[in-house]
């Protein structure tokens, strides 16, 4: 029940007890960047006061850390594989009380269904979940979404609670070259935060981005790049995600002059990485281990994001503000001991505690548009030289390599020696039988296939193999199961992941969907692969927005140049 300011008032002059006592807490204060013993008074949601009160109920934190609840300024809650309910509950015990989100997969399979899904989700949940609407659903036009989200879609959507701004402006050629539906979005999320994704942007390029409008970056991957978006006055978003790892490459960049204007997001985190390394919790350790500030590197996860969003009530440990706090044990080890989110104890050494939604939004309808039987993997030998798309080990980046091909009868086929594999996107939307087919090297696969619905932006089914036979096995099963992960190996599936939520959720609880997926990367492993996350590393190549080459339903895409190229030089 929300108080009123008259009874805050009072408690906060101790007038009246105060609902909760934390005492004898190290308060480590993001505002003056020290740490001070003292009790937090707690009167229903917020905190009324730091100094000597009297509660209803008081706990003895004997001398334990006390900082703001973190917040994720940047995360698709679909990358998790997790409904909106069961994400809270993975994220909670690690500390994170709010999160700024951009369901933009979703977007892209559902459209303006999918994102009114994910609002409604995230209602009557036990952690704060912010949204910034999807600006490029479909990413491009380089390949087949299940939907578009118009200008006149997103200037409704912003008039939306908890709405705060435009997520992520891929289509940066778009901003730069004023095309007509860009500009649109750009100007309905005036007054708003407008975030970006300029992997690599730089100079007059650069500038022009961000007089649009644009307010943050994700995408660097090096001191030097995110340095210059720094100075032209961008906030960067410091990413540690299951794919794209750039904390520690980034870490220099953070310095006294610098941190305020640098924040810590996880972009995309699956579930096994949640349940057993964590969230941003996870992150701060790192950057402390590896030798920043602990208080700056708190900071980092609290008051910059809140003061970046405008969430005006949050991201400190201040009198009148929400009591979302963080108890923890030492700033070695980072134990996270007690979560509060809005003055309710949520979590417990480890262990969700609080109370979920049983809200359950409308079922979204299936968008599994394919016919398995035709579908063809087949690649007609022309020539003797093929692009290639290499993978960079922890970047979602890729490279353009050209190899000569491995050809059987009249058809190229994989070369496991080589460790270049066959690859190909089929459209799963609007049931057009499109196929893209390429080859990858990096995978490292002996025999077997990998298949998955969840492949960035656009999310038709991706899949990468040492021969047909097991990737035609892999696409029927994921028809089948209405989407999901799936590892195919002489005709059997040896592991499988459904998602039946759009081809990238799942309706079952985090344990279950942690412990499929682990016995995937256990499949996959078994099948030659030596990548951490063959799967997530596979989502990320149809996503013609990084560099450098990509595939998409439509065909090989050379990203640095935004247009089709052969396979074959």
């Amino acid at each position: 029940m929300a108080i009123t300011l008259e009874d805050l008032i009072r408690i906060a002059r101790g007038e009246d007890e105060a609902d909760l006592v934390l005492k004898n807490a190290r308060v480590v204060n993001v505002f003056s960047g020290d740490i001070h013993v003292t009790n937090i008074a707690i009167a229903s949601t917020r905190i009324a006061g730091l100094g000597d009160y009297r509660g209803k109920v008081e706990i003895d934190l004997d001398g334990a850390y006390v900082c703001p609840g973190f917040i994720d300024g940047h995360v698709h809650i679909e990358s998790s594989m997790l409904r909106v309910p069961e994400f809270a509950r993975a994220v909670l015990p690690h500390g994170t009380t709010s999160v700024v989100i951009d369901p933009h997969e979703i977007a892209n399979v559902l459209g303006f269904d999918g994102i009114r899904y994910m609002l409604e989700s995230s209602k009557r949940n036990p952690f704060s979940v912010y949204v910034m609407v999807p600006s490029c659903v479909p990413a491009t036009d380089m390949e087949t979404s299940g939907a578009r989200i118009l200008p006149s879609d997103l200037a409704l959507l912003l008039k939306e609670n908890w709405v705060q701004g435009v997520g992520e402006m891929m289509n940066y050629p778009g901003v730069l070259f004023r095309e007509p539906s860009v500009m649109a979005k750009v100007r309905a999320g005036a007054g708003k935060r407008i975030d970006g994704h300029a992997p690599g942007l730089s100079g007059r390029d650069l500038a022009a981005y961000i007089a649009a409008g644009v307010g943050s970056d994700h995408e660097c991957t090096r001191v030097e790049e995110a340095k210059e978006k720094l100075r032209m006055g961008m906030y960067i978003m410091i990413r540690e995600g299951s794919t794209a790892r750039n904390l520690r490459d980034l870490l220099p960049l953070v310095t006294p002059a610098t941190a305020r204007r640098c924040m810590f997001v996880t972009d995309d985190r699956h579930p096994l990485e949640l349940l057993e390394e964590g969230h941003l919790d996870s992150i701060i350790r790192t950057a402390i281990a590896s030798g920043l500030d602990p208080i700056t590197a708190i900071q980092m996860a609290t008051l910059n994001p809140a003061e970046y969003f405008g969430l005006l009530d949050r991201g400190g440990i201040r009198p009148g503000w929400r009591a979302d706090l963080v108890v923890f044990d030492n700033f070695m080890d980072f134990r996270i001991l007690k979560v509060l989110r809005g003055g309710q104890i949520v979590a417990e050494r480890g262990r969700f505690v609080g109370t979920l939604s049983p809200h359950n939004p409308a079922i979204v309808r299936s968008s599994m548009n394919v016919h398995p039987p035709s579908i063809s993997f087949a690649v007609p030998a022309r020539g003797n030289r093929m692009r290639v798309i290499g993978l960079v080990p922890g970047q979602i980046v890729t490279q353009q390599l050209v190899m000569e091909p491995k050809v059987d009868g009249e058809l190229v086929v994989a070369d496991t020696e080589r460790d270049v594999l066959k690859i190909a996107v089929v459209e799963r939307h609007q049931a057009t039988g499109n196929v893209g087919l390429g080859f990858v090297h990096g995978f490292g696969l002996k025999r077997g296939a990998l298949a998955s619905s969840v492949a960035h932006d656009s999310h038709n089914i991706i899949l990468v193999g040492t021969n047909d036979a097991d990737m035609k096995v892999a696409l029927e099963r994921m028809v089948e199961m209405r989407g999901g992960l799936v590892a195919v190996q002489d005709g059997e599936v040896k592991a499988q992941l459904p998602l039946p939520i759009a081809g990238l959720m799942s309706d079952r609880p985090l344990e279950e969907v942690g412990g499929a997926f682990r016995e995937l990367l256990h499949a996959a492993a078994d099948m030659g692969s030596a990548l951490r996350d063959p799967f997530t590393a596979l989502s990320f190549l149809a996503l013609p927005v990084i560099p450098a080459l990509k595939l998409t339903d439509r065909g090989l895409v050379d990203v640095t140049q935004f247009r089709f190229v052969p396979l074959f030089v």
